[in-house]
């Protein structure tokens, strides 16, 4: 199984108030990265099976612009394992679900530090990878490997100069 582990996009600044932070959504910028990493993962010819996101705005609103910028109608799955506050243990349990229902390929988007967190400890075992996850990165990884492998990690940035690059080849 494929894990597409997305960051969600540029929603500006943090709010002081949680419950005012919860609902904040995507910038303008924010949506033009996450057209931009859905023409991306279109070119890299990712197959996505199901979408999940923290039940935050600004993740749920970055899975359904990549899922709806790649043609995909799957609806968006809403899990707290992906919320600021999610355990490893809570998102581990997520995988296991989808791995279940025979999904191959899943998008899964949340937040920093949590992603950061998770994927040290899936790739390393003790979470001590030191890896930068910029906002609207997304990260393919093989889960089918033990310990799992991170294939690639792509931002916004790069996948803009890279679908650039080949309009222009």
């Amino acid at each position: 199984m494929n894990l597409y582990l997305m960051r969600h996009a540029n929603a500006g600044i943090s709010r002081g108030n949680v419950e005012l932070d919860q609902k904040r959504a995507l910038v303008d910028e924010g949506k033009q990265q996450c057209m931009v990493m859905a023409q991306a993962l279109v070119a890299l010819k990712v197959s996505i099976d199901a979408i999940v996101a923290s039940p935050l705005k600004r993740s749920m609103q970055t899975a359904q612009l990549v899922a709806t910028e790649m043609g995909l109608e799957t609806r968006v799955e809403i899990n707290p394992a992906l919320a600021p506050e999610g355990s490893y243990a809570a998102f581990q349990q997520m995988l296991g679900e989808y791995e279940a229902r025979g999904c191959d390929g899943i998008l899964a988007v949340g937040h920093n530090p949590n992603l950061f967190h998770f994927l040290g400890r899936m790739i390393t075992g003790n979470g001590g990878a030191a890896v930068r996850i910029r906002k609207g990165s997304v990260m393919r990884v093989d889960l089918e490997h033990h310990p799992p492998i991170l294939r690639w990690l792509i931002d916004p940035r790069t996948a803009r100069l890279l679908l650039n690059a080949t309009r222009h080849a």
